[in-house]
């Protein structure tokens, strides 16, 4: 809160600059002195009061710096007014027409205070729509434009009478100014907090403006008013009221935030109640219209030419109002349009990861005893690779007999070999960050896509760098990555035309390490949506779309870069980039273990045989 000092120079400024400006009304002739002295004087307060107002406008908040600015803008465009009347009496010596197109810019000060009104900062919403905000205050800033044209400017051009415009003029800005008055007091009434106080503040410095101006203009009417007398002492206090207002405001900033927020049913509630209030008075300023031709025609006692000239400003008018009208109802209609297309996504993401999750549990147990029977197939392994050891070493047996058993032995430490990365890579341990060599992680995912490749037209090359930096980081969740990648270039060229070729590239690119896959697929038809969650090109069933938008962030973890494009020969692309070690090359042991991200990774990919399958598809704790 701001401290009772900051108060004490608020006032104590406040009430220096109103006994400058009284004493200087006492003590000066009426005359050019006075005039010029009051002029200048009024220029300068609404300058004071934008410095205030325009202090608050510096926050993240959206809405509270767009009514500050709006309150500013009020300001402003009564300082343009006083700079014409200025203008006149200070720089041409003579006093400004009774009759002054240059009224209405008076008049439309106000209504930016009125748009700032329905922002309503206090509350904390993030759910309105800024372009209708502008729509609707073009709205209301042509409607009272119309009403300025309707009520007040026949008496200046159709019927010139300086009574009726002084009249018609005081009525539609009080009328105005009372509007902007029981506004605030409304907003005063139902804040609380800090906001509280900022609204009493600016209904008081607005109500005291309202009657300022009412009596100035009754005085001129009168023929009693002359810049610089103490007339003008009630205006120049709202000012300077509405700067300390703003000011007051900045220095109690850290507690504007405390306003609480309304709960979630409320919240709802209270925006459904705000765009029927927003139509509903749409629909107003256009059936306004009709009802002002029908007072102008049947119960106006006015002259044909006043007549007529109000019927032509209902006629001009109708045109922009219904245009924004219809905008606004067309944009609204877009966007209800939006809201349900996103719902309806949203209903099927959720049902298709709903089917996966079933699936996914059905097949927890399933996988359980795969991994136990991968595990047991090592106990014949061993014997095999012993027996075919001992059979491929004697000496004794033909050398036909000794190479068979050579071959035995082969497939099956290879054999050994598959079994042992499945188990590795459905072991459940937390991410830790290593020197890995990308080539070995490379290989390994690979090998593990490579068990369905046996019988099927594609292909993968591999085009390794053999002097590679070392990369820091989890090689279970990096071959997660790089495994999911080949599983959907297999897919997509599978699908495409039963086969094609996979090329893997790895190279160094300055300070990074470049992994490459090119695929001869059918490239990819939305390169810029392909990382965003649920996107997928798969049939219904297959995939979900969650598989690359685990790759992107698992990437974006390391501090690398994924990338993807349709190369210029056909194809897809996918290109990652992770930050090279250069200090040290790693050595090239396996680094296979299973990512925790795996677990809510849900792509399907092409079926594999057996435990394969299974054990690639889950994550699970083998027996031992």
């Amino acid at each position: 809160m701001a401290s009772s000092r900051t108060y004490a120079w608020i006032v104590g400024v406040f009430i220096l600059f109103l006994g400058i400006y009284a004493a200087a009304s006492l003590t000066l002739p009426a005359g050019q002195s006075l005039s010029t002295f009051g002029n200048i004087a009024q220029c300068l307060v609404p300058l004071l009061a934008n410095a205030g107002l325009l202090l608050n406008a510096g926050t993240p908040h959206w809405r509270r710096n767009m009514f500050w600015m709006l309150a500013a803008l009020s300001c402003t465009l009564w300082m343009i007014g006083q700079f014409q009347w200025t203008y006149y009496e200070v720089y041409l010596h003579r006093s400004l027409p009774d009759m002054y197109p240059g009224d209405i810019i008076f008049f439309l000060c106000g209504i930016p205070l009125m748009a700032a009104l329905a922002l309503r900062p206090h509350l904390k919403r993030s759910e309105i729509q800024l372009r209708f905000g502008y729509i609707d205050f073009i709205l209301l800033l042509a409607w009272w434009i119309f009403l300025y044209a309707f009520v007040v400017l026949p008496w200046m051009y159709a019927e010139p009478s300086l009574g009726q415009y002084n009249v018609t003029f005081d009525w539609i800005n009080t009328i105005q100014s009372m509007v902007i008055v029981v506004g605030f007091g409304v907003l005063w009434l139902r804040s609380r907090g800090t906001w509280r106080m900022v609204y009493a503040n600016l209904f008081g410095c607005q109500a005291l403006h309202m009657l300022s101006t009412l009596m100035i203009n009754v005085a001129i009417d009168l023929k009693i008013y002359h810049t610089g007398n103490l007339y003008d002492l009630p205006l120049v206090a709202s000012f300077l009221w509405f700067g300390a207002a703003g000011l007051i405001a900045y220095k109690n900033s850290a507690s504007l935030d405390d306003s609480s927020e309304p709960s979630l049913r409320e919240g709802a509630d209270r925006k459904r109640g705000e765009s029927i209030l927003a139509s509903r008075l749409a629909m107003a300023a256009v059936v306004s219209l009709p009802v002002f031709a029908v007072y102008t025609i049947k119960f106006g006692h006015d002259s044909p030419a006043v007549r007529e000239f109000r019927l032509m400003a209902i006629l001009l008018a109708a045109v922009p109002l219904g245009f924004l009208v219809f905008l606004r109802q067309h944009l609204a209609d877009r966007d209800r349009a939006r809201l349900l297309a996103r719902a309806e996504q949203s209903v099927e993401n959720l049902q298709r990861l709903q089917a996966q999750l079933v699936q996914t549990e059905k097949l927890v147990s399933l996988g359980q005893l795969a991994a136990g029977a991968a595990h047991e197939i090592n106990n014949p392994l061993t014997a095999i690779l012993g027996y075919s050891d001992l059979l491929a070493d004697d000496t004794s047996l033909p050398e036909k007999a000794r190479a068979i058993s050579g071959k035995i032995r082969d497939q099956a430490r290879r054999t050994k070999t598959l079994v042992g990365n499945l188990l590795s890579f459905a072991r459940q341990v937390p991410a830790e960050r290593t020197l890995l060599d990308l080539n070995t992680v490379v290989t390994n995912a690979v090998q593990l896509r490579a068990l369905d490749l046996r019988n099927s037209g594609t292909k993968i090359e591999m085009k390794l760098e053999s002097v590679l930096p070392g990369v820091r980081g989890d090689g279970n969740q990096l071959m997660q990555v790089f495994f999911n990648i080949v599983s959907n270039a297999v897919d997509a060229m599978e699908s495409h035309n039963g086969g094609g070729t996979l090329t893997i590239k790895t190279m160094r690119d300055r300070a990074n390490v470049a992994i490459l896959f090119s695929d001869s697929g059918p490239g990819l038809k939305e390169p810029h949506r392909v990382f965003d969650p649920f996107y997928t090109t798969k049939p219904i069933g297959k995939g979900t779309g969650l598989g690359l938008s685990i790759c992107f962030g698992i990437v974006q973890e390391h501090a690398g870069k994924i990338l993807c494009y349709n190369s210029q020969t056909g194809g897809a692309v996918f290109r990652v980039e992770l930050p090279a070690v250069l200090a040290a090359l790693p050595t090239r042991e396996s680094q296979l273990v299973t990512p925790a991200a795996f677990q809510i990774m849900l792509e399907s990919f092409v079926p594999f045989s057996g435990a394969a399958h299974l054990c690639l598809k889950l994550r699970f704790q083998p027996k031992n």
